[in-house]
């Protein structure tokens, strides 16, 4: 792998570095899990697309800049080096959009993808139900066929971004005597469709992060369906590998949280607090972990250039990425000692209250995306070709 940038490569970071130093904003924008920092992320949004920088390997036509993916790791090299916002649209700009690209019709690329990428309209992600979290395949929520439409009945729960979202993205059973993977559909929903009731989830802290969204015989076009019926297994694959092997978590993201911690390590020596050999060695660690993650990250994206797909192999990135964040931000509260104890609103915080907040969002990396549990058994299973039982 040759890991020299071209000169239009090189060209690229320039002017995304002049941008985006011109235009992020100076101070933090409030928490998208609240009313008004949700409408201040979408500001934002609207800023990035206006500039051409809302995604930028999508095409011109659909809100993209027409870059491709190598180009888009220096994006999101830049983009976390100024310390931009966090995409509020998450779900749809890394997950949903690609999916669309590879699965949608042309008239459902040109109704979906320009609004998406200029946040326009947000979305939701609608895997989890009370009796199928990790477990997609035991997926109950029916959409029965009804002419042109889907009848949705059932619930979806811890639906991500789903209390301010416009619009949910899941699977839905259409097949009524099909079990397991076979006879779902996936299905693009309104979720100010009459028949839904969106019901917001609080977080510890009080802000609403998820939803869980009922379905009482809420009838949705059957135009909205991604793919052809009953593939939705398939369909929702595709945008669980761009969860958890590349879009949502950019190696960037976590090159940023090293550098970091690297800071952290140096300010708290500089300070004279004694710090053991093992917490030092396990911040030089954490820095060529983040490292390697963005090395295979090039790799991949260097292999779906060359026309390659993104397959079991996920699984693996998802458990490193997410046990990684876990280790550095534990150990950024370790070498903060009581301090590490402090939110980021507490007075005596001072720069430092970050890393609590981050350390209890990255508890959650294991479970989003599918649990490291399941991704392990995809890996024995997949990959090294182990029998269930």
């Amino acid at each position: 792998m040759d890991l020299t940038y071209t000169t239009e490569q090189n060209d690229f970071r320039k002017e995304a570095r002049l941008w985006l130093e011109s235009n992020a904003p100076s101070t933090s924008l409030r928490s998208f899990d609240t009313p008004e920092g949700f409408e201040e992320h979408r500001e934002w949004e609207k800023k990035l697309h206006a500039g051409g920088w809302a995604m930028v390997p999508w095409p011109k036509e659909y809100g993209g800049r027409g870059a491709d993916l190598l180009e888009w790791l220096v994006f999101e090299e830049e983009y976390y080096r100024v310390g931009a916002p966090g995409r509020v649209n998450q779900n749809g700009i890394f997950l949903l959009g690609p999916t669309i690209m590879e699965y949608g019709t042309p008239e459902q690329k040109k109704r979906f993808l320009p609004p998406m990428a200029s946040s326009e309209e947000v979305w939701a992600q609608g895997w989890s139900e009370p009796n199928a979290g990790s477990d997609m395949a035991n997926i109950q929520t029916t959409a029965r066929i009804d002419g042109d439409d889907y009848v949705i009945n059932g619930q979806k729960t811890w639906a991500s971004r789903g209390a301010y979202a416009h619009w949910l993205f899941g699977m839905f059973r259409t097949d009524p005597d099909s079990s397991r993977h076979n006879g779902l559909t996936f299905v693009l929903v309104p979720l100010d469709t009459p028949g839904v009731t969106v019901r917001p989830i609080e977080k510890l802290n009080g802000k609403k992060a998820f939803a869980e969204v009922f379905f009482d015989e809420a009838r949705v076009s059957r135009q909205h369906r991604l793919g052809d019926e009953g593939t939705g297994w398939a369909v929702a694959m595709a945008t669980a590998g761009f969860e958890r092997g590349l879009m949502l978590r950019s190696p960037a993201r976590f090159q940023d949280t090293a550098r970091r911690l690297v800071e952290l390590y140096r300010e708290t020596v500089k300070q004279g607090v004694f710090v053991d050999s093992c917490l030092r060695d396990t911040v030089a660690r954490c820095w060529m972990e983040a490292e390697a993650y963005a090395l295979n990250t090039y790799q991949t994206v260097s292999r779906l250039i060359g026309g390659g797909k993104i397959g079991a192999e996920a699984s693996l990135n998802k458990i490193f990425w997410s046990e990684l964040d876990i280790k550095m931000h534990e150990t950024a509260v370790s070498l903060l000692g009581a301090r590490g104890e402090l939110l980021a609103n507490a007075p005596a915080a001072g720069n430092v209250g970050q890393w609590l907040d981050g350390f209890i969002f990255a508890l959650a990396g294991p479970i989003y995306a599918g649990t490291n549990e399941i991704q392990r058994n995809i890996i024995a299973e997949r990959i090294l070709g182990l029998p269930r039982k």
